[in-house]
């Protein structure tokens, strides 16, 4: 059970297991994307495809007619990274070795729907992927086996996703065999120690340039590539997708927002705590671009306050 690219190599990591039968997938609707609302399916549904296994796409997954497809597939083991709908306890119950969830954090940190995002604009130095049990709540299953992954300064939250889906499809290979066996340990959650990550809201998209330049560096890089960190720009929104990394605490004279600098280098921005650079940005209606293209243009120059 998947839906992005980060489910991709799970799969295929379990169709290339020895002994190991992959009976059918389970993913979300086929939704409609980009200009044209084009009917899409999910990446994991078009891998199913093309191996040749059939895919189920219940609206929602409580219903007992979606439980019963499940149930003639008469699966040993439920598998899943990053499905979006949660299992109710119906389906849980349905395979003998139980359900396990593929999940893109350190658990009990970060539970919920967007770790990736934040564990980045949270700027973690470390992040990884639990194998669980799956349980009713969200993300409250006993933990089976998990790997660290250092988060680096280069890193966005597009970079560690592929990063996190290759390790956590190693992962899975490396504990299927004491799974299948039988003598897999499973370790009780913290709950005491539980931390959220809810989807991104519109909110935390909003750049504040009141807050310190390492804080609003972290949130750009989290956002990237989607859904992106934006400031206000004469009345527009303006995307801001890379900066580089603050070296320093510097204090700040100007308003927080103030263009002090426009050049090859990009566009230097006072925040509440040191300058902030922005290396990559998309007006409204445009493509991702240089900072310098916008300043070459004579659209953006030193005084500008943004947001």
């Amino acid at each position: 059970m998947g839906t992005p690219e980060f489910a991709v190599p799970i799969l295929q990591a379990l169709l290339n297991y020895p002994g190991i039968e992959v009976v059918g997938v389970v993913t979300q609707p086929d939704r409609p994307v980009g200009r044209k609302r084009l009917l899409t399916p999910t990446p994991v549904k078009a891998e199913a495809l093309r191996q040749g296994i059939p895919a189920l796409q219940p609206e929602r997954l409580r219903r007992l007619d979606s439980v019963e497809e499940l149930r003639l597939l008469q699966p040993d083991l439920i598998v899943t990274a990053a499905y979006g709908q949660i299992l109710p306890k119906s389906v849980l119950e349905l395979p003998r070795l139980g359900c396990i969830n593929i999940h893109a954090s350190l658990l009990p940190k970060y539970r919920g729907g967007a770790p990736i995002h934040h564990a980045v604009m949270n700027g973690d130095a470390v992040t990884g992927v639990t194998i669980m049990y799956m349980a009713e709540g969200l993300d409250t299953g006993d933990m089976i086996s998990r790997v660290e992954l250092a988060i680096e300064d280069i890193d966005t939250t597009g970079s560690l996703f592929d990063k996190l889906s290759a390790a956590g499809a190693q992962l899975l290979l490396d504990t299927l065999p004491d799974l299948l066996a039988g003598r897999s340990e499973a370790e009780e959650q913290d709950n005491e120690a539980a931390v959220y990550s809810p989807n991104v809201s519109r909110e935390q998209e909003l750049i504040d340039w009141s807050k310190p330049a390492l804080s609003i560096w972290n949130q750009v890089r989290g956002l990237n590539p989607r859904p992106g960190a934006y400031t206000i720009w004469d009345g527009e929104v303006l995307k801001v997708w890379s900066c580089a990394k603050p070296d320093k605490d510097e204090q700040v004279n100007d308003i927080p927002g103030t263009v002090v600098a426009a050049n090859e280098e990009g566009i230097q921005v006072a925040t509440g705590s040191g300058l902030l650079t922005i290396k990559e940005l998309q007006p409204a209606g445009k493509k991702t671009m240089q900072a310098a293209q916008l300043v070459h243009g004579g659209r953006l120059s030193v005084g500008t306050v943004l947001g």
